[in-house]
């Protein structure tokens, strides 16, 4: 069976670093689409920070993987985000974090490692679920047909329901 990890519900995380505040926000999504309104309605949210950089996952294997700076140096802010959503393994998943400058430069280190906190406390707010494709049938039969189905099930390593 295939089986993949996902955000069941959404969460906020918050963490302060330097002075400069960043709040990660998570969604669960399943579509290009709605991960691309999440990022708009964020950036329309937080119109007055500093950055609203992205990161999504989208597909049951990762098809789709897309991350964004949003002005801050090359590769200090979204690859590290969608870094972190691959480690965890995540699909059909999509992060905004919301940078107020602080007034202190952090240096590329620095902000590799807070856009990678950030989203590791959005994703600690949030719900995650292990998503298993399969198919659900009702068999019928009567009671001396059961204790044959329930040995063939448990053979196969089919998970009965009820």
């Amino acid at each position: 069976m295939r089986s993949y990890q996902t955000i069941y519900r959404g969460g906020e995380g918050e963490i302060t670093e330097k002075k400069s505040r960043f709040i990660a926000t998570v969604i669960p999504v399943n579509e290009e689409e709605k991960a691309l309104e999440f990022i708009e309605a964020m950036k329309k949210k937080y119109w007055d920070a500093t950055h609203n950089c992205s990161a999504y996952v989208i597909g049951e294997r990762g098809e789709t993987k897309r991350c964004s700076d949003d002005g801050e140096p090359s590769g200090t802010a979204g690859r590290p985000m969608l870094d972190v959503l691959e480690g965890e393994g995540l699909r059909n998943v999509a992060v905004v974090v919301t940078r107020y400058f602080g007034g202190t430069l952090l240096g590329t280190g620095g902000l590799v490692r807070a856009y990678s906190c950030s989203v590791q406390a959005g994703l600690a707010s949030s719900q995650i679920v292990t998503r298993i494709s399969g198919s659900k049938l009702q068999i019928t039969t009567d009671y001396t047909g059961l204790g044959k189905i329930q040995y063939i099930l448990g053979e196969n390593g089919i998970q009965v329901l009820d």
